[in-house]
């Protein structure tokens, strides 16, 4: 029969093992951590620098243009308000509001813009199209008129 000490020791000992085993993977965890905050850092230090490529002004409600910083492919859209342009968009987004500029206040649906990009006409890429409309949609700069379809919004077209 074992003594109580004995095994007293021995689940000391499993306990200390597993504490040894638990700090290993902490190590590793916070190792990890860490390159992912380095890696954030890095990302938003590449894109806060200015890209040097010459992007389009915006010309505020006043007349005088100001240079717009970082209108890159991937940037964020902003909200639309008085004095934006679409110049202040990616290039995506940019040929997307040409696209349904286009239109003649038509609506459009994201297969058509698809199309109209030149890109196959495959769930895929309707999809990323219809990511970046609803982006647009929900910023202000086109209106989704009917469920799926969408047309200029009043205020980026210069509509009434």
């Amino acid at each position: 029969m074992p003594s109580v000490m004995g095994l007293l020791e021995e689940r000391e000992r499993a306990a200390q093992q597993r504490v040894e085993v638990l700090q290993a993977e902490l190590r590793e965890a916070e190792a990890a951590l860490e390159r992912f905050v380095i890696a954030r850092e890095t990302v938003g230090q590449v894109l806060a620098e200015p890209s040097g490529r010459g992007d389009a002004p915006v010309t505020v409600s006043d007349g005088r243009e100001r240079p717009v910083v970082g209108a890159v492919p991937g940037s964020v859209v902003p909200v639309w308000r008085e004095g934006l342009d679409v110049g202040v968009l990616a290039p995506d987004y940019r040929r997307i509001m040409a696209i349904v500029a286009d239109q003649g206040g038509e609506a459009v649906d994201c297969r058509q813009l698809a199309a109209a990009l030149g890109l196959a006409v495959v769930p895929a890429k309707v999809e990323g199209v219809r990511s970046k409309v609803k982006r647009l949609a929900a910023r202000g700069w086109l209106a989704e008129t009917v469920p799926g379809r969408f047309s200029e919004a009043a205020g980026p077209g210069g509509g009434s």
